[in-house]
């Protein structure tokens, strides 16, 4: 199987505080997110298609061809017995993809049901504490991925910052509007530690390249589905110039740098 940890040379002491104060960063967009009434406006504001559209850039641009060159490490970190498979990170991202469905199918299925039975449009605490380990093991994902990336270099972790930033928005959007009350009081403060946790497990643990591309594969299965189970459904409301302007734009200073 994969080799969990590499012998490469530990991170230096800038990037580890710098990712640091990033990671900080990330966990306070959790906390405050709710704060930003604009967006919970209706109709759906336009700012966060402008989030989704750049989230969706990121992997499509960034990191979908960056598993394109990591394909032949993965390949050669396999067993024997399962090498028939030929393209292992695009399956992984396709299980991330098809793990938030399920997750989203969940949410909707849950609170339909409450609501059918006088409940309220609201979550039940089963499927709210799934969510929240999900989105909770998805943030540990990039909290870890900030110091340890498919390429390093610090242009490129400011762009997955500032992409992993907005889409933070965006999924602390749609999580609340789930589970409500439960998110804001204990919701958004498991993810934002969770973050966190991420990259203070990164600072005392390297993987191997092999298993930071299987990462990064699941990451952007999961940053896809995320994105357009916001922008999609016709209640939504969405803004498509919006989303495409996030997205071309993104895309192109991607491009450019």
């Amino acid at each position: 199987m994969l080799a969990a940890i590499s012998e490469a040379t530990a991170p230096s002491t800038q990037l580890v505080v710098l990712t640091g104060l990033l990671a900080a960063g990330l966990a306070l967009i959790h906390l405050f997110a709710g704060r930003l009434r604009f967006i919970r406006s209706t109709p759906r504001h336009h700012w966060l298609s402008i989030g989704s559209g750049v989230s969706v850039a990121y992997v499509f641009v960034h990191i979908l061809p960056d598993l394109s060159k990591a394909q032949t490490t993965v390949q050669e970190h396999l067993d024997a017995e399962i090498a028939f498979l030929e393209h292992h990170v695009y399956l992984i991202a396709l299980l991330g993809l098809a793990v938030f469905y399920g997750l989203e199918r969940a949410a909707k299925v849950s609170r339909q049901r409450n609501q059918d039975s006088g409940n309220g449009d609201v979550t039940s605490p089963n499927v709210f504490w799934l969510h929240i380990a999900s989105f909770g093991a998805y943030n540990v994902l990039i909290g870890y991925l900030l110091l340890h990336r498919e390429v390093p270099g610090f242009i490129n972790l400011l762009l997955f910052a500032i992409a992993m930033a907005l889409h933070f928005v965006v999924n602390d959007y749609g999580l609340r509007e789930h589970h409500k009350k439960r998110y804001d009081q204990s919701g958004r403060w498991i993810l934002a530690a969770a973050v966190i946790a991420g990259w203070a497990i990164s600072a005392g643990t390297e993987l191997s390249q092999a298993a930071i591309a299987v990462l990064f594969a699941f990451l952007a299965g999961g940053i896809v589905l995320n994105v357009l189970k916001e922008e999609l459904p016709e209640d939504r409301d969405s803004h498509f110039w919006a989303f495409a302007a996030g997205a071309v734009g993104y895309a192109a200073l991607l491009l450019a740098l």
